[in-house]
């Protein structure tokens, strides 16, 4: 099990289409290569921060505060502002990656602008948009199986390797975060976004 499967298994169809129109009409490929990059770098910035044990305690405190899971039951209604959740902080997406990702931030949204020629600004809301979507995927798991801090921990580190193995996209969004947003491989980035939208 990893997240991606836990994602994957709980979103709706047309959802990219959802994405899209919040993001005021982005095309449509770009916004599934930026996806792709945002979820892997999300999860991946997560699996970072919980690495340590201060980080993992801080995880599961927000999850049973903040992160239910209940997101991922009408996922297309909350990211449209269809509807509106009881905790409010369950859609704080730009919380999150302040948390997660704090000062590399900005280098993240640029590398998802390089990898999909995406927008700079709408690459940042998709960023704000999709880290609810991981943190409930890890509450839902929390909630449904009784993850403790441990198996919690695994998952996102399984997640990570799993996804680096299979995927060279993810691949390259990991060593960028090794390094700590270091600009010198996102020439790599920007090539492998292009080839990616070339062959769709």
């Amino acid at each position: 099990m990893n997240i991606t499967d836990l994602l994957q298994g709980n979103l709706p169809d047309g959802l990219l289409d959802t994405i899209s129109k919040q993001l005021g009409g982005a095309d449509t490929n770009q916004t599934q290569v930026a996806a792709h990059s945002a979820l892997s770098a999300i999860t991946s910035a997560i699996a970072r921060n919980a690495a340590t044990p201060t980080g993992a305690t801080s995880l599961v405190s927000a999850l049973d505060r903040d992160h239910d899971g209940s997101i991922l039951d009408d996922l297309a209604g909350f990211l449209s502002g269809n509807r509106q959740p009881a905790n409010t902080a369950m859609l704080n997406g730009s919380g999150i990656l302040n948390h997660v990702l704090g000062n590399n931030q900005s280098n993240v949204v640029d590398m998802i602008t390089k990898m999909s020629g995406m927008d700079k600004s709408k690459a940042g809301s998709l960023l704000a948009m999709l880290a609810p979507l991981v943190m409930g995927a890890l509450g839902k798991a929390r909630n449904q199986q009784g993850l403790g801090v441990g198996d919690l921990t695994n998952l996102l580190r399984n997640t990570v390797q799993t996804e680096a193995q299979q995927n060279q996209h993810a691949s390259l969004i990991n060593r960028f975060l090794d390094q700590d947003g270091d600009g010198s491989i996102m020439d790599d980035l920007a090539s492998f976004g292009m080839k990616f939208l070339s062959r769709r």
